[in-house]
């Protein structure tokens, strides 16, 4: 174990001051990484994104076609609709107890 009386106030100083630049130095790339790597996720989701709504806007007309055959069919057979209604509603909330 070295003794505290060998080492002196100029050398510890100097260690000080070059481990404080080295950290300055490691905080600086550590944000420009991590401003890169929020960048690059920013700009992932915001392709996902528009990837998402450019599929969804396509699929619009034929989801609308198929809500008003929902819709009408629905309006023809009120029984049947209820009775899937509640069809429905059972398996959602079996499965909510299941779980438990």
């Amino acid at each position: 174990m070295a003794s505290f009386s060998t080492l002196s106030d100029i050398d510890l100083e100097k260690q000080v001051a070059a481990l404080s630049r080295e950290i300055a130095a490691l905080r600086k790339a550590v944000s420009k990484r991590g401003g890169a790597y929020y960048e690059d996720s920013r700009d992932a989701a915001l392709e996902t994104y528009s990837d998402l709504a450019g599929r969804l806007r396509d699929a619009m007309p034929a989801i609308r076609k198929q809500g008003k055959v929902i819709e009408r069919s629905a309006r023809d057979h009120p029984a049947v609709a209820a009775t899937v209604g509640l069809v429905v509603l059972g398996l959602i909330a079996s499965l909510l107890f299941s779980r438990r």
